[in-house]
């Protein structure tokens, strides 16, 4: 098994050497990464510019690629350009450090990437850590070890990724892994207003993550309550509950 890995922290991340270590027993992998930290990238991808391409060595050994673009970027190039003749079976993306739950989803870099193998018809899982201070890198290479030997003995359906979210607990305290939906939440967004040292102004954007979901079963509180939240998500955003509604703008030429 081909087992391509990305994440949006960048190559160097200790991230995507934990996700790395989890997984090198199960197949062959390829990295190929951002050269540097591209979170909150989204879906973006790189057209007005080249795409540049470094070789990455860690403890003296080659350990995969830094492409000076998005994540998406990283998947679209490795499937059809640097592994084209042996695509991956599994594109894996992290083990992000911080949160990916409620709508951070659409804004991840993270998801994106697992999102991008998907839309090129390969299975994609995208894994992150909830915290941003003392991460737990033991208890999140075991959960990642774990469900990617699960995933690989049960193969996901098409057109369907997995957005894993770990809480930042010992592996002993974890309550379990639970089934989650995405809760609806936006962030609270804060401008903080500065000058630099030549009295022009610049903005450092700030927020917090507000939820509009009291279900206990969104990946938001699963997370809160100690649980592994893995969410399916699905590529189709169409709303058709409301494709009724607006059958009145029809119209016939």
């Amino acid at each position: 098994m081909r087992i391509l890995l990305c994440n949006d922290d960048g190559i160097h991340a200790p991230g995507i050497a934990t996700l790395h270590r989890a997984v090198k027993e199960f197949g062959e992998l390829h990295v190929i990464a951002p050269d540097a930290e591209r979170s909150a990238a989204g879906h973006a991808i790189t057209l007005a510019d080249p795409i540049k391409s470094t070789p990455v060595d860690k403890d003296g050994e080659f350990f995969g690629y830094g492409i000076g673009g998005t994540p998406a970027d990283c998947i679209k190039l490795a499937v059809c350009a640097v592994m084209k003749d042996n695509p991956p079976d599994m594109v894996l993306s992290g083990i992000n450090l911080g949160s990916n739950t409620g709508i951070s989803v659409i804004y991840s870099g993270t998801v994106s990437a697992a999102t991008e193998g998907v839309i090129l018809g390969i299975p994609g899982v995208a894994f992150s850590l909830c915290t941003y201070t003392d991460p737990q890198w033991e208890m999140a290479e075991r959960v990642v070890k774990e469900l990617t030997q699960k995933l690989i003995a049960n193969p996901m359906p098409p057109n369907v990724l997995l957005n894993v979210n770990m809480p930042n607990l010992p592996y002993d305290q974890l309550k379990g892994i639970k089934v989650t939906r995405m809760g609806r939440s936006r962030f609270i967004e804060k401008f903080h207003k500065r000058l630099d040292p030549r009295g022009r102004t610049y903005y450092w954007l700030d927020g917090a993550l507000e939820v509009h979901d009291d279900g206990d079963d969104i990946d938001i509180h699963a997370v809160r309550d100690g649980y592994v939240s893995v969410t399916p998500i699905h590529l189709d955003l169409t709303a058709y509950d409301h494709l009724k509604t607006f059958q009145g703008l029809e119209k016939t030429f």
